[in-house]
């Protein structure tokens, strides 16, 4: 099952801990001792615990406030629907698997549902129960209702979080670093070691698993697919110009102009990004793609025969260029923006032209794949919480939704790490399950004592769960639960019994689903997904290579306009598949093994580093002065590439090295500036390909790899 906040995950701090127990108290209060509605009030206590325990909303006050409001609709309809379906266990069971295929499933399309979608699921686990009362179903709406608004002003008054920058704001924080690194490169000066760390530290500051859950543009709309394209293109862009400014400088007048457009764009999309006004309007990104497309076209006359170096040096400048440009188009398109820009490759932003629903069915359809980590967890998740409510309904369980809730908090995407959380808890509910028999048995029906106790149980049971493991969390969850329901009826020391009963039969279930389902979790799909990753870009790296030099094979009338058009979409699928596992697997308990194995970040960015070259390498027209020395030299390097990919699929695979030819007497040979260019800007592309599988494989960095590619992901 995919990790769940637990309760030993749900709270950044006392802070919350006390917002969201104040606001079970306002409503429990209230309904239990004023108006004498136990299911008000148990629905007002459950509903705070459900949206600020289980669900770890990220953000300020603000934010978590409007994440739960846009909850609170979507948690009444699945209160009211399983209010209907409790009237046998079997539509109840049933329920629950289509409820959670649909929550967890669709939470890959919507980063702040994802962040909800624990809290949903508690809200029909609660309802699904007997007694089955339809003509309750009032009461348990405005239960929802107390416990939901109480939350919302918690949120709102309480111990205001500060407001955190939007993913959009960090990525126009680096494009301002990056804007002031460019115009030290105009004025002549280099880029020291110091700021080169500091350039490659900010990117890798963009990458998703540093940003909050909630916070990153993961959705399935142009909006989300523009800003997650906009981050990549910018750590790209800090990284490239880190190893620009390393370079020796060559300031020729095409290089300077290039270097004023580089600087200007970021500082324009910098201000688009934080909601201002383009400064140089739209015309400016077509002026500044049209003037890179003319260096890309070859050397401007005037500058003369220029040596080996200075066309590697321009071949890295221009790979500044080409970031900027793709980060400028991005936030355009992140902003509302939807004006094509001439010259640039449909193929990187497919995505802009096509409405919502196409882009969620692209998404979706993507996932429904048994090797997809999305698609393990909704169907792992949604199996398991369904078999535990027929087990409960079976056997008529006391306090039967427990077990769910023990599901739904201590699963973990492996076995082992379920194992782990299953013990603990076990033992955590054994203790806490004695101390609250004791406290029945000393306070009896002085239900004043549990009145007492209920508000500052749950503040330590929320402040400490974090700190002390699943163990502490589910012991002082046992006692929360135990004063709680002493006050809504009558309740004797095997109320304790069958909650330890009824945890230990959901973790026994979980620990079923994950023996039975996907028992390695991501560390599996890894190694399936990167292998089908590599095989896809081979293809790639070949059409690349041939369309740099022209080379036209048969091909679809779709591939002719754009020689590598039918193998992208593969690859592209393919990388999505693959960091998707990565994302999941950086959060799984890492095993002694992982460190020996292969670099699968690496892996990634080799699959980035592919899909850009095919953007940006082929020239949108044809470029002559290719001679047969030339074009060997092309189509060996490709093969070797694309082969070496081929082999580092059969993972484990020994390290990959291979060397490739030098280019540096082909390119004297060729007739053309051009043609002189667009090979040098291939070898760069493809050393670094052979850098990245070498790193991935675990054999080093083979070759004159060049830096300015490596991309931190």
């Amino acid at each position: 099952m995919p990790r769940l906040p637990s309760l030993t995950q749900s709270f950044g701090g006392s802070g919350r801990a006390v917002r969201v127990a104040l606001a079970a108290a306002a409503g429990f209060y209230p309904a239990a001792y004023l108006m004498d509605r136990p299911v008000v009030a148990l629905y007002a206590l459950f509903t705070p615990i459900a949206f600020g325990v289980l669900s770890s909303l990220p953000g300020s006050g603000r934010h978590r406030a409007s994440s739960v409001l846009r909850a609170a609709p979507a948690a009444a309809a699945l209160v009211a629907l399983g209010t209907v379906l409790a009237v046998t266990t079997w539509a109840a069971a049933v329920g629950m698997l289509l409820v959670t295929l649909a929550l967890t499933f669709g939470a890959a399309c919507a980063p702040r549902l994802a962040s909800v979608v624990p809290g949903l699921q508690l809200c029909y686990i609660l309802a699904c129960f007997p007694p089955y009362a339809p003509a309750g179903l009032p009461e348990r709406l405005l239960g929802l209702f107390f416990g939901a608004t109480a939350l919302v002003v918690g949120e709102l008054l309480l111990f205001p979080s500060p407001r955190r920058p939007s993913y959009a704001e960090r990525i126009a924080d680096a494009l301002d670093l990056a804007a002031h690194t460019t115009r030290l490169l105009l004025r002549g000066e280099s880029v020291d070691d110091a700021t080169a760390r500091r350039l490659r530290s900010i990117g890798r500051d963009l990458r998703f698993s540093q940003q909050p859950r909630g916070c990153r543009p993961t959705g399935a709309g142009r909006t989300d697919r523009a800003l997650a394209q906009a981050g990549s293109a910018t750590r790209r862009l800090l990284d490239q110009l880190a190893a620009l400014g390393q370079l020796p400088p060559a300031p020729d007048t095409a290089s300077q102009t290039l270097l004023h457009g580089i600087a200007a764009t970021c500082s324009d999309t910098a201000t688009v990004l934080r909601g201002g006004r383009s400064v140089r309007g739209a015309e400016f990104l077509e002026e500044m793609t049209a003037r890179f497309l003319d260096e890309r076209a070859g050397v401007p006359e005037g500058r003369g025969d220029p040596p080996y170096a200075l066309l590697r040096r321009r071949s890295t400048l221009l790979t500044v260029a080409a970031s900027a440009v793709t980060v400028r188009t991005a936030a355009d398109l992140a902003t509302g923006g939807d004006r094509a820009v001439p010259g640039l490759p449909h193929e990187q932003f497919w995505y802009a032209g096509l409405p919502a629903a196409r882009l969620w069915l692209v998404r979706a359809r993507g996932n429904l794949t048994p090797r997809s980590v999305v698609f393990q967890n909704a169907v792992r998740t949604a199996l398991g919480l369904a078999l535990a409510r027929l087990v409960a309904g079976s056997l008529d369980l006391s306090h039967g939704f427990w077990v769910l809730l023990s599901l739904l908090t201590l699963a973990r995407t492996t076995a082992v790490g379920t194992w782990s959380a299953v013990r603990s808890a076990a033992a955590g509910t054994l203790a806490g399950a004695v101390l609250a028999g004791a406290l029945i048995i000393g306070a009896g029906d002085a239900t004043a004592v549990y009145a007492g106790l209920l508000v500052p149980m749950m503040v330590i049971a929320f402040s400490v769960g974090p700190v002390g493991g699943p163990a502490w969390a589910q012991g002082l969850f046992t006692l929360v639960v135990s004063t709680a329901f002493a006050q809504i009826a009558p309740v004797t020391w095997q109320l304790e019994e069958a909650r330890l009963v009824d945890v230990l039969t959901g973790s026994g279930i979980g620990l079923l689903c994950g023996l039975l389902a996907w028992p390695a979790g991501a560390r599996t799909e890894m190694r399936r997904s990167v292998a089908a990753l590599l095989r896809a870009t081979a293809p790639v790296v070949r059409d690349t290579a041939d369309a740099v030099i022209g080379r036209r094979a048969e091909q679809s009338a779709e591939a002719a306009e754009r020689p590598t058009a039918g193998s992208l979409r593969p690859a592209l699928h393919q990388l999505r598949i693959a960091e998707a596992a990565y994302a999941q697997f950086r959060t799984e308990p890492a095993l002694q093994s992982d460190d020996d194995g292969p670099d699968w970040l690496a892996a990634l960015n080799y699959g980035s580093r592919v899909l850009n070259g095919a953007y940006w390498l082929p020239p949108s027209q044809g470029v002559s002065g290719f001679p047969p020395d030339a074009q060997r030299w092309v189509e060996t390097a490709g093969q070797q590439v694309a082969a070496a990919a081929l082999r580092a699929a059969d993972l484990p695979s020994p390290g990959v090295t291979f060397r490739l030819a030098p280019l540096s007497p082909v390119v004297r040979s060729a007739t053309s500036p051009g043609a002189r260019s667009l090979l040098v800007d291939l070898e760069v592309w493809l050393h670094a390909l052979a850098a990245d599988l070498a790193t991935a494989t675990g054999a080093g960095r083979p070759g004159p790899a060049d830096a300015t590619y490596r991309q931190g992901r």
